[in-house]
């Protein structure tokens, strides 16, 4: 129904950043058609190129945003067969943070930048969405079933990248599955009582690997942390909070 051009045209709004809802919109075209010329028009070296299929296998170009994409998978995303030897890996952002979405998009277009990033609004969430073949080389953590009925660790090159930036995948892991609250208490001071405010961090993730990570993390960084009940992390302390705030912030 539609010639080459129009498609090429449709993809470019796509490539812009547009979700797929508002390119529809605009061309009257229907999201299933464009998503499939995603897949089919793709020239297949943009889809081919992946740094841990080279020769000699070494890490992403962008490890600083890798860390940060990796956090944000191992806290709310999946990577899905779309096909044979195509993959998709969504990340689930929540509309209330726009900044987390955008951060999300800037980092998977950073690790794969020759491959599409597009954004398909879910209720209450944003999926960002990135297809390559190369999702299960780059993110190997991938496997049947949830994270946390799996084990979930490491490859060397990924420990590498770690070492290097800790904050990026504290910060992903915060931005995915944590959260920056203020809590509040009273205390009797020269006879009034007066309340008093102090912001905190919190991760809560099931899988035990995954919280491991985090502390072992935080304790690379020196950040005190303790664990609350059977599935959360606190960041109270006031140095640390500090150290949080300067490094991960709350979501925006």
């Amino acid at each position: 129904m539609y010639d080459l051009e129009t498609r090429k045209r449709a993809l470019a709004l796509v490539h812009q950043g547009r979700s797929l809802n508002s390119v529809s919109k605009q061309t009257g075209i229907s999201r299933f058609a464009i998503r499939a010329w995603q897949v089919r028009l793709e020239p297949l070296s943009r889809m081919t190129d992946c740094p841990r299929c080279a020769p000699a296998p070494r890490p992403p170009e962008d490890t600083a945003a890798y860390a940060y994409l990796l956090g944000l998978y191992l806290g709310d995303g999946c990577i899905s067969r779309l096909r044979k030897g195509l993959y998709f890996l969504r990340i689930a952002c929540a509309d209330a943070w726009p900044g987390l979405i955008d951060s999300c998009a800037k980092a998977m277009r950073a690790v794969r930048p020759d491959n599409s990033v597009y954004r398909v609004q879910r209720q209450g969430c944003v999926m960002v969405t990135g297809y390559s073949k190369h999702w299960p080389c780059l993110l190997p953590q991938h496997g049947p079933g949830k994270k946390h009925e799996r084990s979930i660790v490491l490859e060397p090159w990924q420990q590498e990248i770690v070492i290097v930036h800790p904050w990026e995948l504290i910060r992903g892991l915060v931005h995915s599955d944590g959260c920056r609250i203020t809590n509040w208490t009273t205390k009797i001071v020269a006879g009034e009582r007066k309340r008093y405010e102090y912001p905190r961090y919190f991760f809560t993730n099931k899988s035990d690997d995954i919280r491991r990570l985090f502390t072992d993390t935080l304790d690379q960084l020196e950040v005190a942390w303790r664990q609350t009940n059977a599935w959360n992390i606190s960041v109270a302390r006031r140095a640390s909070v500090a150290l949080m705030d300067k490094h991960v912030g709350p979501k925006y």
